[in-house]
């Protein structure tokens, strides 16, 4: 064998080599990228369902999926505004409660929603499943007397942004919240040396938000290095009625939005004063 003969053996299978592993590493990472989208944190140390919170369950086709709706505190003269609330990928609803006493007093109702296979709920989560659950959530919220079905928000964070988005796509509500949310999960497949064709679950906000009409509010961490704030400007750019809302905080860290979302909601007439 000559020595260019065997130098392009060598290089031949140095590429079948390189591109084996390529190929094994792409096979990996589709059967574990949805362990990483879905971590599923334990339910140990959770505390109790409050006492006045509703027990829900969904039905779907991957089985049922625990909601709970608190309503709101005191009397209320009629049906209240209520607000669908999608939690991030590792939380879970039992340590939501306290964060959503404030739209509560000021006579708002709550529905909080598992994903499917978190916490107590059935089912694996994927984003068909999670649709199925979102749209169950709101066609329960929608048929309830207490609520005003004119006036249902739909509000999620990160993981849970990409959920309300695809209720906004499929259900009239009266607005969209979106806090710490990505235009699509496609956009981090290039950190993962991933093309983006293998994403099962792409949670496509951005294109929602390319035909959906109604208000939306962007809720950012300027130092978010989980999902960068370009996602934001990306998803406000986009949106035809849009407020961006950049806070001084990370993915994790950022204090109470309540403020900001009650002036958003009290502008477009969805509650009162």
């Amino acid at each position: 064998m000559t020595s260019s003969v065997r130098w392009r053996f060598v290089a031949v299978t140095v590429a079948i080599g390189v591109l084996g592993l390529a190929i094994a590493y792409m096979a990996a990472m589709v059967f574990l990228q949805r362990r990483i989208l879905f971590p599923r944190p334990p339910l140990a140390g959770a505390p109790e369902r409050p006492k006045d919170a509703l027990q829900v369950w969904l039905a779907t086709s991957a089985g049922r999926t625990e909601a709970w709706y608190l309503p709101p505190v005191g009397a209320s003269a009629g049906p209240a505004p209520a607000v669908i609330f999608f939690h991030g990928n590792g939380e879970l609803i039992d340590f939501l409660p306290t964060d959503f006493a404030e739209p509560r007093e000021r006579g708002m109702g709550v529905v909080l929603v598992e994903f499917p296979g978190y916490g107590r709920s059935g089912g694996t989560p994927s984003e068909r499943s999670i649709t199925e659950v979102v749209l169950a959530a709101h066609d329960w919220t929608q048929g309830q007397a207490m609520i005003d079905p004119q006036r249902i928000i739909a509000y999620g964070r990160s993981l849970g942004g990409g959920a309300a988005a695809i209720l906004a796509g499929k259900r009239p509500i009266a607005g969209l919240v979106l806090e710490a949310t990505f235009t699509s999960v496609r956009s981090f497949a290039r950190g993962f040396w991933l093309p983006e064709f293998v994403v099962l679950d792409p949670f496509d906000t951005l294109a929602v938000l390319s035909v959906y009409r109604g208000p939306v509010l962007v809720l950012h961490g300027k130092y978010d290095q989980v999902v960068p704030v370009r996602h934001a400007e990306e998803l406000a750019r986009t949106a035809r009625h849009s407020e961006l809302e950049l806070v001084p905080c990370g993915h994790n860290n950022c204090p109470s939005a309540w403020p900001t979302i009650r002036r958003f909601l009290l502008a477009r007439g969805i509650i009162a004063a």
